[in-house]
């Protein structure tokens, strides 16, 4: 067996996030109580099994389901392992879950105070390409993507501690100003496609091309 081994990123990556930015007064009385009005979509988003932030490695993608009412991990991992296949309806619903995911913490992280829903696109935007299993995965390297990924949880961890003081700033700044400052807009857009990215590499096995390290598209 052949030693699998990453692939250099390049400027194309697989998966394209980003998030529009509100370039309008936001509602300082939804902001203000953002904690209490995302209970509702919160509560539909837990109900699919999808992940919290209180994974212990600093990476959101940590606790995703395996099997079930989650996003699909081990299904999709043993198919390419073995019948080098990835069920197009399995990456499907993979998708579609990511987005609703990043929707809501979008809502919550206040960048928009329209309230998510559960699948018309709204201001998050997220592609991921279809991979061909046969062809463009290595079969053996969803074995040890995820340990593959550390580093980047370690860079991530820091990240997300800068988001929650932002997210902290932005409140402030909304309550006050009804704007949210652009610089930090764009670095909470940058952590959740950092994410994101390293989730599509080591989790969902959509890409083998390792995860770039950076903010930006």
């Amino acid at each position: 067996m052949n030693t699998p081994e990453p692939i250099a990123a390049s400027a194309d990556y697989a998966l394209k996030f980003d998030v529009d930015y509100p370039d309008r007064p936001l509602s300082r009385l939804s902001s203000a109580f953002r904690i209490f009005t995302i209970i509702p979509i919160a509560i539909v988003l837990a109900t699919l099994g999808t992940v919290s932030f209180s994974s212990s490695s600093g990476d959101q993608y940590a606790g995703f389901a395996a099997t079930g009412g989650g996003l699909l991990v081990i299904p999709p991992l043993l198919m390419i392992l073995f019948r080098q296949k990835y069920p197009r309806w399995w990456f499907d619903w993979n998708r579609e879950l990511l987005r609703f995911t990043n929707r809501v913490y979008a809502y919550g992280f206040l960048m928009n105070d329209e309230y998510p829903s559960t699948d018309e696109e709204q201001y998050v935007r997220l592609e991921l390409t279809y991979p061909d299993a046969k062809n463009g995965l290595n079969r053996w390297l969803p074995l040890v993507k995820w340990f593959l990924a550390i580093p980047h949880y370690i860079v991530l961890f820091f990240l997300y501690i800068g988001a929650l003081f932002g997210v902290i700033a932005a409140w402030f700044a909304i309550l006050f100003t009804g704007r949210y400052p652009r610089g930090l807009f764009d670095y909470l857009v940058g952590v959740m496609r950092w994410g994101n990215r390293v989730g599509a590499y080591a989790f969902l096995m959509a890409t083998d091309e390792y995860p770039p390290f950076r903010l930006g598209p």
